[in-house]
């Protein structure tokens, strides 16, 4: 019976830390480091990051992503241009103009996606009900924006600039490699934590803190007993002629 106990609060440990960080990536953080950042646009919650997905297609990148992550909807395979929407970023890939042969990836915020694009130019993309939640039922989408290879002809508000060191530090890596470790706990461990603002995702220890098992005295087990619970009654006594028993 312990040890099913142990095994079966060992694993919901397990998942308690596995099923936050699940929830918490985005489609930015799920997949190898491999394309290079090539512009960037907005600030704040507003954001738009396009990478070059060199020698490409447009639906083998759309491929890499949706197997990482399924997005709510996915526009039709086409070779020149896809959309894939999920609930805190749109990924516009396009075939690149300069290089048939490229893919540039599009990562917009929902914000960036409501102030910049056309929503009747999405329409030929997406299904209404995603647009109705994408744009609010209307109140936003009345941009002209078209997305980054006709940004010279469809302009969004703000302009595109060749990233900086700083915007390399903050843009989402379309890509990033993550590993992992699963750590037995002994019994002299403390309570781990990890601080997700670590640079360098370090894991620091609290020190243990001591404790004590208190036997339950009302608690009866025939079987772990060792010694008899001594007799609390007065002994009997037998009265004869010629002499008194004590009971043994």
């Amino acid at each position: 019976m312990n040890k099913w106990w142990h095994q079966s609060l060992k694993y919901l440990l397990l998942l308690s830390f596995i099923i936050p960080l699940l929830t918490a990536c985005t489609i930015s953080d799920t997949v190898k480091e491999q394309y290079t950042l090539e512009s960037v646009n907005g600030s704040g919650n507003q954001t738009s990051y396009v990478y070059r997905a060199a020698n490409r297609s447009v639906p083998d990148v759309a491929s890499d992503f949706n197997e990482q992550r399924k997005p709510k909807q996915q526009s039709e395979t086409s070779t020149e241009r896809m959309f894939l929407v999920y609930s805190d970023e749109v990924i516009d890939l396009q075939q690149a103009p300069d290089a048939p042969e490229d893919t540039l990836i599009e990562i917009n915020s929902t914000e960036y996606v409501r102030q910049n694009y056309s929503s009747s130019f999405l329409q030929a993309y997406l299904i209404a009900s995603v647009l109705d939640d994408l744009f609010d039922k209307g109140k936003y989408g009345s941009g002209k924006y078209r997305g980054y290879s006709s940004k010279d002809t469809y302009k969004p508000k703000t302009t595109y600039r060749i990233p900086t060191v700083d915007d390399k530090k903050l843009a989402p890596p379309v890509t990033v490699n993550r590993t992992g470790s699963v750590m037995r706990r002994s019994k002299e461990a403390g309570v781990s934590s990890s601080s997700p603002k670590a640079s360098t995702n370090t894991i620091t220890t609290k020190p243990a803190t001591k404790g004590k098992i208190v036997k339950d005295n009302k608690q009866k087990n025939s079987s772990s007993k060792v010694f008899t619970k001594p007799r609390t009654s007065k002994p009997s006594i037998k009265v004869g002629k010629s002499r008194i028993s004590r009971r043994r």
